[in-house]
């Protein structure tokens, strides 16, 4: 027999008597970043196919305003600026709203301090903070057996289905026409905002003109921190197109479609590739899969170093090796990816 503790019931009692059964205004916040916005759109379908009829709302930072711009279960996107004036008339426009519920997913001092004292009951995502504590510094793994991020962004609200259509992403955009040359395209997405997520650059270079020798078309992808080393890269591999933009998702997505699979860093682009499903190799350097980021219900092969005590050095990436070593990239070598591509194309 299953003891559940007392304290457990009553706490599930008193969840009942402060969130309505039904809704019919629903405010979702998840202010950044590129992936962890594009990991809500499961929770999203899951509110609109539960709740039918309710007009969902979604606050986000304006750069990832596109991740969200075109889905059809969105009636609102709010933009948030980190400004005391905008943000004082930004609370006053949510109390006016009257939701019947706020979903807080980015549960840090900002949200919270945006929606004190807006009215509505408030479920906030549980980001297991202390676990992921214990294993970056003590390699304890109290992670294992948590489901991935999206599906504990749809239990942040009890009864709601977790649905098996993955990520989702809408655009509206053409691809670019260089893109139908007959070639068999592999995307490479070389940028991460840390260091420690980036496989090197000159690896990176290796595998392209490794793609081109066996015939396959190489296409770099980045936003506006990426133009850079997209640039460099692509340069210095034979017939590689540069796709690389100033930050417009809606146009990499639809480049993306036009590849047969993407090579890219534990990224945003990563999660991109997944919610247009194309089949993606991952490259996992300072970061691990327990983390819940990996890609979700999509074909992907993650490579990894996983003969290192030093990993994972950090939740998010650091911007140096704490090691000085940074084998948990530097052995991962290009042939080795190169196998993983032609094992997914064959999948």
């Amino acid at each position: 027999m299953k003891v559940v503790p007392f304290f457990h019931k009553f706490k599930i009692k008193i969840f009942r008597i402060l969130i309505p059964e039904k809704f019919n205004k629903v405010l979702i916040i998840r202010l950044s970043s590129f992936g962890d916005v594009l990991l809500t759109t499961p929770l999203i379908r899951a509110l609109k196919a539960h709740y039918k009829g309710a007009e969902i709302d979604f606050i986000v930072r304006e750069q990832y305003y596109d991740l969200l711009t075109l889905n059809p279960a969105i009636n609102q996107i709010i933009v948030y600026e980190n400004d005391k004036k905008k943000i004082a008339a930004l609370r006053s426009r949510l109390t006016h709203n009257k939701y019947d519920l706020v979903i807080d997913l980015q549960n840090n001092l900002r949200s919270r301090l945006l929606l004190k004292g807006i009215g509505p009951p408030i479920v906030r995502f549980n980001k297991h903070s202390i676990k992921k504590f214990l294993l970056v510094k003590f390699k304890i793994n109290m992670l294992k057996d948590l489901p991935p991020v999206p599906e504990r962004y749809i239990k942040t609200v009890p009864g709601l289905a977790v649905n098996n259509d993955g990520v989702e992403f809408y655009t509206d955009k053409n691809h670019n026409p260089l893109l139908t040359n007959g070639k068999i395209s592999i995307g490479l997405c070389p940028g991460s905002r840390h260091f420690t997520k980036m496989w090197k650059k000159e690896y990176f270079i290796s595998l392209g003109n490794l793609l081109s020798k066996n015939g396959y078309k190489v296409v770099l992808f980045g936003g506006k921190d990426d133009m850079d080393i997209c640039s460099e890269i692509s340069e210095k591999i034979s017939g590689s197109i540069n796709l690389s933009n100033d930050n417009d998702a809606l146009q990499t997505a639809v480049d993306m479609k036009m590849c047969s699979a993407i090579v890219c860093n534990d990224s945003g682009l990563m999660h991109l590739a997944s919610a247009i499903k194309i089949p993606v190799v991952v490259i996992f350097g300072s970061t691990v899969r327990e983390f819940g980021f990996a890609p979700y219900k999509n074909k992907n092969i993650i490579v990894e170093n996983n003969s290192l005590s030093c990993r994972p050095c950090s939740h998010i990436g650091k911007d140096y090796c704490p090691k000085e070593h940074f084998k948990c990239m530097s052995d991962i070598l290009p042939e080795l990816v190169f196998e993983n591509i032609t094992r997914i194309l064959d999948y």
